[in-house]
């Protein structure tokens, strides 16, 4: 079936005019949405206080003490029109940075992101040169001149190794 260009052209306008008011219908109530997107977040930014080590998000306690009044809370500071910056603030203030999901990247905190990193570089440093130096002490200057190294091998064992092994040559 071919399609005339002027009916492929009002044909493609429709579906882009279709697709778009689909996107809009699923933004329409911008003021909520918004809302829950903020919601999420700050669920996602604490750390529930029952025990569970999760987000407020993510805490699976059906009847949690800590969790459902939390959400209730953030949904409350929200409706007041707070930032996510001001909610988490607030929550810190209250209950101490516990709270927070992860460390703050000031103060003291910022140990806690950049210790990790300096000990396995330092680590990697140090197993480089521990790996050099044994290689230069086991090659010594004798392997970089290719002289072979002496033979310790006894010439009377290597004639029994020899002897045993013509031997078993002719046994089998």
């Amino acid at each position: 079936m071919t399609i005339p260009c002027g009916a492929r052209a009002q044909l493609v306008a429709m579906l882009a005019t279709l697709a778009l008011g689909v996107f809009a219908a699923g933004l329409a109530p911008g003021a909520a949405r918004a809302e829950i997107a903020t919601q999420y977040q700050v669920e996602t930014d604490l750390t529930c206080q029952c025990g569970c080590g999760l987000t407020v998000h993510s805490c699976n306690h059906l009847n949690c003490g800590s969790g459902i009044p939390l959400k209730k809370e953030i949904g409350e500071q929200i409706a007041q029109g707070k930032t996510r910056d001001e909610i988490l603030s607030h929550f810190s203030t209250k209950y101490g940075e516990k709270i927070l999901s992860s460390p703050t990247t000031s103060g003291f905190n910022i140990a806690a992101w950049t210790v990790p990193f300096v000990a396995i570089a330092l680590g990697g440093l140090f197993i480089g040169v521990v790996l050099v130096r044994w290689r230069r002490f086991t090659d010594g200057p004798d392997a970089a001149a290719g002289v072979a190294p002496p033979s310790t091998t006894d010439p009377d064992l290597k004639a029994k190794l020899d002897r045993a092994l013509a031997e078993l040559d002719r046994r089998s």
